[in-house]
């Protein structure tokens, strides 16, 4: 069975990209489709595929440019020849699911969310471009959304990250979508002795304006508690600004580091409305509790009053009092712990290769023409050797 895997961009290794190296161990042998790619900052794991570009790598700057060509991406997955594979699985938050399936082949799609900037966040997007591009957007993001609805046909079963996807995929494209949660690897988590965990708060995550990280730094400035912010991003120097002697942010920093602050912080920070959110699980992995804006993903993931709790409004108060009310609660760590272990990457491979099999019963009738690896499977040798074009 030829399997080819598309995804939107290629450029880092977040949420999407841990999804993508999953399927690639699901299927060793997979072609790996995208619009621009940048070798040197993905996994050993992505670059043993041999991994396709669209004609949009092509042009200038395209590896730093790369959104400012988004209205030529229906054209260039359009252009992609996928002929000869058994089996198409779109990774979707950017353009990825509007290929065109070849005639016998199964095609279904893993919906990270709908594109956000066209769609359910296209307000908060266009409010804080420049002005070029808000004086663009309406015309673009119309074109866009009539083709993005209307290659959702193309789709034979689409699987979201959260149920809180599953309903924008029905909203938007009119479509039912199983929930199979992202895979997390909890395994590289995991709780200290008390006596080492600190008297400090943990934020982690790109810094971005729908993040509202800003919450937390006003919050922390006001309480005068420790607050450790790890990540990048547009609001860096900003927030760095802002921050009050109390508030460290230490901008991007490498997994270890990561790992120690989950570990020692006293709860996670989490005031974004996120489609899943790894970082809570993450969190939780290492025996940490989670302070949660009480909508998206997180709902899915932290349970309330067991594994951390939810505030209801993006505001500095609430964070402020959801702070106190976690600080009465005695919470177990191992519990904490063992909640996040089932989102395991074992899970994720199990419930996506039910999901490969159904769909392929839906449209022939019969199993899929191969049996899919097990998770962990060596990969062959002709695989190890990367190719990019």
């Amino acid at each position: 069975m030829r399997v080819a895997i598309i995804h939107y961009w290629l450029v880092g290794m977040r949420g999407g990209e841990k999804v993508i190296e999953a399927l690639g161990r699901m299927y060793p042998e997979a072609d790996i489709f995208t619009h621009v790619v940048v070798p040197e900052v993905l996994s050993e794991e992505l670059r043993r595929h041999t991994i396709r570009t669209s004609f949009i790598a092509k042009l200038p700057r395209a590896a730093r440019m790369y959104k400012s060509y988004l209205p030529l991406m229906p054209l260039a997955l359009e252009q992609l020849d996928l002929s000869g594979y058994d089996l198409i699985i779109s990774s979707e938050s950017g353009p990825a699911k509007g290929i065109i399936p070849p005639e016998g082949a199964v095609h279904l799609c893993y919906c990270h969310s709908p594109m956000r900037y066209i769609w359910n966040m296209y307000h908060d997007y266009r409010r804080t471009a420049g002005p070029v591009a808000r004086a663009a957007m309406p015309l673009l993001t119309h074109y866009l959304r009539t083709w993005d609805a209307s290659s959702a046909a193309r789709v034979d079963r689409f699987v979201a990250n959260s149920s809180t996807v599953a309903g924008r995929v029905r909203r938007y494209y009119r479509r039912d979508a199983e929930v199979i949660h992202p895979p997390v690897d909890v395994s590289a988590f995991a709780p200290v002795a008390p006596e080492e965990v600190g008297d400090y708060y943990l934020m982690v995550g790109e810094l971005v304006r729908y993040k509202r990280p800003d919450i937390a730094v006003r919050a922390f400035n006001t309480l005068k508690r420790r607050l450790v912010v790890i990540g990048g991003g547009e609001m860096l120097d900003e927030l760095r600004a802002l921050a009050g002697p109390t508030v460290q942010i230490l901008g991007s920093q490498p997994f270890a580091a990561l790992r120690h602050h989950y570990a020692r912080a006293r709860g996670l920070v989490f005031p974004g409305e996120e489609d899943f959110g790894i970082v809570p699980v993450e969190a939780m992995a290492s025996g940490r509790p989670v302070i949660a804006y009480g909508r998206g993903g997180a709902t899915e993931t932290v349970v309330d009053g067991h594994t951390g709790l939810f505030f209801d409004e993006q505001s500095e108060d609430a964070l402020i009092d959801a702070i106190a009310r976690l600080e009465g609660l005695d919470l177990d760590p191992a519990e904490i712990a063992l909640h996040a272990r089932q989102f395991n990457p074992a899970r994720f491979e199990r419930q996506m290769r039910e999901a490969v099999a159904t769909a392929w019963v839906e449209a022939y009738g019969r199993q899929p023409p191969a049996a899919v690896p097990e998770a962990g499977a060596p990969i062959p040798l002709s695989r190890r050797r990367p190719a990019y074009a």
